[in-house]
């Protein structure tokens, strides 16, 4: 009986109570979440990772966030550019949730006011830039629209981390009249650069025609100067030849017997010298004297003995 007793309808229904109250009481936020516990309508606590108690029926959980860092896609949107051309451009957001009770009592709805003023702001943006400078410029512009949405997003307990945009779409004349554009700056380099090739080309040759004078003028010179030492050093050689002949010749006259040598000499070269030019022609004028060679050959040296010295030639008697 008191088994009977102690299993009876009022404690089972204890204990079920009991379980009920505990299922309600007890909250398990997972990793990299937090939830928003109000109590009795306010704001009461942050329930972060793990195991957290609340109070049944006076608590309750209104907001769950994950702590974790979020890509929102940021719909295409006609922009106008500086130079009045429409452009669609998307994008990518990446944001976290920093402070839960801001992201929860801050905003509304977070996610659709950072789309909403990421659009807008991207606008004010490719509005102060031409055309050409948005496809180069894009760095430029992702760092322009995250701090922006940063300083907006600040209140609201969320942490704007980039922003990528995705496409840049022109409209198709303004893509194909670019297309135009590329083609003829790529002509254009190719033609610079051609006629620099040209150029440069020309002036190499120049400059290598302009040293092949100079050497060539140099080496002339160095001919001329080469042949002008060797014709003096011959002109030399020759003088220095003839002046030792001389006075070997001189020499010889002096010694005994050398006044005889003189006139054979003589009478061999006159000999030698009529009979050539009796070759050469057939009119001769002779001398009235011609067959007394003798006294030609005396002649010739009575003036070798007046135009010599008399050291040189010795006594009278010698001839």
């Amino acid at each position: 009986m008191p088994m009977v007793d102690l299993i009876s309808p009022a404690w089972i229904l204890l204990i079920v109570l009991a379980l009920v109250l505990y299922g309600l009481a007890v909250r398990i936020v997972p990793q990299q979440s937090a939830y928003i516990a109000e109590r009795l309508g306010r704001y009461h606590a942050t329930l972060t990772a793990g195991l957290n108690f609340i109070i049944p029926f006076v608590d309750r959980i209104t907001y769950r966030h994950t702590l974790k860092e979020q890509a929102i896609d940021i719909p295409e949107q006609i922009c106008i550019t500086k130079d009045n051309v429409q452009v669609g451009i998307d994008g990518v957001l990446f944001l976290r949730v920093v402070d839960a009770q801001k992201a929860s009592y801050g905003i509304g709805s977070y996610m659709f006011a950072i789309t909403q003023l990421a659009q807008t702001t991207l606008r004010s943006e490719i509005g102060k830039i031409m055309l050409d400078r948005t496809f180069e410029e894009r760095s430029t512009i992702n760092a322009l629209v995250v701090s922006e949405l940063d300083k907006a997003t600040e209140p609201w307990g969320v942490k704007v981390l980039r922003y990528e945009i995705k496409n840049i779409t022109p409209p198709k004349d303004v893509l194909s009249a670019m297309e135009k554009q590329m083609r003829a700056e790529r002509e254009k380099r190719a033609v610079i650069l051609t006629s620099e090739g040209e150029r440069d080309a020309k002036i190499n040759r120049a400059e290598g025609d302009k040293q092949q004078v100079i050497k060539q003028s140099e080496g002339s010179k160095e001919q001329q100067v080469n042949v002008a030492q060797g014709q003096a050093a011959a002109i030399r050689e020759v003088a220095d030849a003839t002046a030792q002949a001389i006075r070997q010749v001189a020499a010889a006259i002096t010694e005994r017997g050398g006044l005889e040598a003189i006139n054979l000499r003589v009478a061999e070269q006159w000999v030698a010298q009529f009979g050539h030019v009796a070759k050469e022609t057939n009119t001769l004028i002779l001398p009235a004297n011609l067959g007394d060679m003798a006294s030609l050959v005396a002649a010739a040296m009575t003036t070798i003995k007046t135009a010599a010295p008399k050291d040189q030639l010795g006594a009278p008697g010698q001839a």
